[in-house]
């Protein structure tokens, strides 16, 4: 169940239409991305393990909504979303997943360290809470530039347990950096659950010694999370520092590929993977409720984004992988 009952805070009628169906597009887009994913690991074509965000898409979703595109964004061993959220190519990541040269680190980083910096992803990191501080960096980097960017930072709730997030959370604070830190509560440390690692109720508590402005909310509805996302992006570009949103979510596979996920509850596990709680069921009827989206365009967009998936598939299979004189390739930079 979730930790802490969230609700909307703003007023459901005045929310922008075109608003509503961006949240639902994104959301369809990374599920079923993640989908294609699931499906080609299975056919033994992804080289190594895999860290799905099958369940947490709203996540992605709600926060990259509400950036803008030269906004950032620290990514996580679980991150394909995130990237895709924030407008990567599909080509070029299903290729990336697949280790081929056309990928967008030329096959070279895969699944935990996928990164397109054209778009604002600075990359995904493989260990675990190792994406702070660079987000620390990269916030850094914009304040002394004068900019107006943000930095949106992803990890989750095993992260918060890190001595890293201590330091980063406060150098955010202290510098009162343009930060937004985004914790993916999805209630289990790989098989490890929320409540044996965190004295606290909330994650977002937390964020109280650092005197950082936090929120709890419901990460499986996209509209909270980007409501959360425009108020805390919007404080940070006016200089008023950084603030942490906990987005309670729930993975719908296990922590990878291999991982059958028997440790978690059969309760707990009926109630967030009911239809009621699935992240893209809940944007598409509150789009269409508002008015929004119809069932038919929601159709049309599915079959759009279905089709895409596919013939990212296919451009994914059909890429080559690179030669093995380029491994040594982007080791090293020259310095002018």
């Amino acid at each position: 169940m979730l930790l802490v009952k969230t609700r909307l805070l703003i007023d459901i009628m005045t929310v922008d239409k075109k608003m509503l169906k961006e949240l639902y597009t994104r959301t369809l887009k990374v599920r079923r991305f993640e989908e294609k994913v699931w499906d080609l690991f299975g056919e033994n074509i992804v080289p190594g393990t895999l860290h799905l965000y099958l369940g947490q898409e709203a996540v992605a979703a709600g926060v990259t909504t509400a950036l803008k595109e030269t906004d950032w964004i620290q990514s996580t061993h679980r991150g394909h979303g995130h990237v895709i959220a924030k407008g990567a190519d599909m080509n070029a990541a299903l290729a990336e997943l697949l280790g081929k040269a056309s990928g967008s680190c030329k096959g070279k980083g895969g699944s935990m360290h996928i990164t397109q910096f054209d778009v604002g992803v600075l990359g995904a990191t493989g260990v675990v809470a190792s994406g702070l501080p660079i987000a620390v960096g990269a916030a850094l980097s914009c304040q002394m530039r004068g900019t107006d960017d943000v930095v949106a930072c992803f990890f989750g709730d095993g992260a918060s347990n890190n001595g890293t997030f201590g330091e980063s959370l406060n150098m955010s604070a202290i510098w009162k950096l343009p930060l937004i830190w985004v914790v993916e509560n999805n209630l289990y440390a790989m098989g490890t659950p929320i409540k044996m690692m965190c004295p606290s109720v909330t994650i977002a508590q937390r964020a109280d010694g650092y005197c950082i402005p936090n929120v709890v909310v419901d990460g499986n509805n996209a509209l909270a999370v980007y409501e959360a996302t425009v108020e805390a992006v919007k404080r940070a570009r006016e200089g008023g520092g950084p603030t942490l949103i906990e987005c309670q979510t729930y993975r719908m596979k296990g922590h990878s590929r291999f991982d059958a996920a028997k440790y978690r509850p059969e309760k707990e596990a009926n109630y967030w993977l009911s239809e009621e709680r699935d992240a893209v069921r809940i944007i598409r009827e509150l789009a269409i409720q508002q008015g929004a989206l119809t069932e038919k365009e929601a159709g049309r967009i599915d079959a759009k984004i279905s089709k895409d998936v596919e013939k990212a598939a296919v451009f994914a299979k059909r890429s080559e992988y690179p030669k093995p004189e380029e491994a040594l390739d982007d080791v090293f930079m020259e310095v002018l």
